[in-house]
């Protein structure tokens, strides 16, 4: 048994399309010479399936995650919307070390990071794109 990471596009009308991950990992890398100029200055919504595979056919998912990658006026990986995102993330992370005697102080900080990354970076499918994926996953075998 083995994991593999399965990268989707969605395009405008909903189709989805299969996007070999080794060139998503050079645009998320933002290797000078990956671009998609067809998505310059766009956010585009993403899939990011993690499949559980036997004899390298899938035949479970572990993981489905909905994201939004946002593109430069020349077609890569926004620089500075990659930061943010980034530091979105860091900022999610629970506190470590707080006041735990102190009654009176809520530390939220977190999950409104989390709400701010959720409404940034992630979007929710329709049943019709859900089940798209599902057939471009499993049918074929």
């Amino acid at each position: 048994m083995s994991i593999a990471i399965w990268i989707f596009i969605v395009n405008d009308d909903d189709s989805i399309q299969r996007f070999p991950l080794a060139r998503f990992e050079r645009l998320i890398e933002r290797n000078p010479k990956e671009r998609l100029p067809q998505y310059a200055g766009k956010r585009i919504r993403y899939v990011e399936v993690a499949l559980e595979l036997e004899q390298r056919e899938p035949v479970g998912i572990l993981r489905i995650l909905y994201l939004i990658l946002p593109f430069d006026s020349e077609g890569r990986v926004d620089a500075a919307e990659q930061e943010k995102e980034r530091r979105l993330g860091v900022e999610m992370m629970s506190p470590i070390l707080m006041d735990r005697d102190s009654k009176q102080v809520v530390e939220a900080r977190h999950r409104f990071a989390k709400r701010r990354f959720d409404n940034e970076y992630r979007w929710k499918p329709t049943q019709e794109i859900e089940s798209a994926i599902m057939e471009a996953i499993f049918e074929p075998y």
